[in-house]
């Protein structure tokens, strides 16, 4: 097709790095693959199964715009018991994903030019939502020497007449970090005096290593202008069956309703189901989740500082880990090349996830230890590392 059919705003586009990292990583047969962040476990049997009868007794319709009652009232009732937090079912709404959400939240915020905050580095989709929605991202680049945590005065420095909103994703991907509570409260604290919205990026709150994870919207003051985003894909295994949740005030929950309705309409029934069986199993599924990716975590932490001109940072949280790779005196793309050329082992360079992350790779730990020692022994044995 001639590319003046094209719209002006998709013209010219590359393809992400991360997207350029998998079909590289699918071109070798021995490759090992720390690129993508999509568990290797399989969907809880109990799940599948309770969705797949769900199936059979009719649950194959489009159900209501907002998400059926039944898992509106589960996803209150969790809030409830885990933080004593009341979410009302008018503040709530199912969608295709969290990943649909964002983009979601910032098509019913958004007018031309109005800025959003991000702190860098971040998941790659949050700047191109927001150019989409017509917003201007304004980055925000986190320390590695100060924790990755949000240095409020810089925050402040960055708000404008324009500012809408501010996106924080803790525990982070990329970087696996976590923002202490102290500093949630700070930020809630700039938010009010600023008068701009916090969209909170909920999307590994299982996965918190060292402190129980804190919902920012359930710290004083904060329900009012906190948007939440949650996700069933990594804290349930989950990824394929595209379901997250929002949660909001119930006027803005009307808005994106509509738009939505002009979109999906409705998150795929059968997954509502699956999410329903999900939240009423979770004290069964989830802790042996942590465990498994919390020794994962922990041996790639091991592994990649005993490589010369390597360093990470203890893991927080997540199943991600960001070494810095500096001391190679390569970038991190040259880096990340080599190991898949000399070692046949993926990974993504720290450059995809914006200001701040040269100098880095991510590691997705979505493989099992076996596996991973293998990677490790192989990059153990390049001269980079030596």
């Amino acid at each position: 097709m001639d590319k003046r059919y094209i719209a002006k705003r998709y013209q010219g586009r590359e393809k992400s790095q991360l997207a350029a990292s998998a079909d590289q990583a699918a071109e070798m047969d021995d490759l090992i693959n720390f690129t993508i962040g999509d568990p290797d476990v399989i969907t809880d049997e109990r799940i599948i199964e309770g969705a797949f009868n769900d199936a059979k007794r009719g649950y194959t319709r489009y159900t209501e715009s907002v998400g059926m009652k039944e898992l509106r009232e589960e996803i209150s009732k969790y809030f409830h018991e885990e933080y004593n937090h009341k979410v009302g079912l008018d503040e709530v709404m199912v969608t295709t994903s969290a990943c649909q959400g964002m983009w979601l939240v910032l098509e019913s915020l958004l007018d031309e030019g109005d800025e959003v905050i991000i702190p860098s580095p971040y998941f790659p989709p949050y700047s191109d939502q927001v150019k989409l929605a017509g917003g201007v991202p304004v980055y925000m680049t986190l320390k590695e020497e100060e924790d990755y945590q949000l240095d409020v005065g810089k925050l402040e420095r960055l708000i404008t007449e324009r500012t809408k909103a501010l996106i924080i994703n803790t525990p982070n991907n990329p970087i696996g970090s976590c923002l202490s509570r102290d500093t949630l409260v700070r930020i809630g604290e700039v938010a009010k005096k600023h008068d701009i919205l916090i969209i909170a990026d909920d999307i590994y709150t299982i996965y918190s290593y060292q402190a129980p994870f804190v919902p920012t919207m359930t710290l004083p003051g904060l329900s009012e202008r906190t948007i939440t985003l949650g996700s069933f894909s990594k804290d349930y295994a989950m990824t394929g069956w595209r379901i997250g949740y929002i949660i909001a005030k119930p006027d803005f929950i009307q808005v994106m309703k509509a738009v939505n309705e002009n979109n999906v309409y409705s998150a795929p029934s059968i997954s509502q189901r699956a999410a329903i069986h999900a939240l009423r199993l979770r004290s069964e599924i989830q802790p042996g989740l942590v465990e498994e990716f919390r020794k994962r975590t922990f041996y790639a932490y091991e592994r990649l500082n005993r490589l010369k001109g390597v360093h990470v940072m203890e893991p927080k949280g997540t199943f991600y880990l960001f070494p810095n790779i500096r001391g190679t005196g390569l970038s991190s793309a040259q880096v990340a090349e080599k190991l898949l050329k000399e070692a046949h082992v993926a990974v993504v360079p720290g450059n995809a996830f914006g200001p701040g992350g040269e100098g880095y790779l991510r590691l997705a730990v979505t493989l099992g230890v076996d596996r991973m020692k293998e990677a490790f022994d192989r990059m153990e044995g390049m001269d980079i590392f030596k």
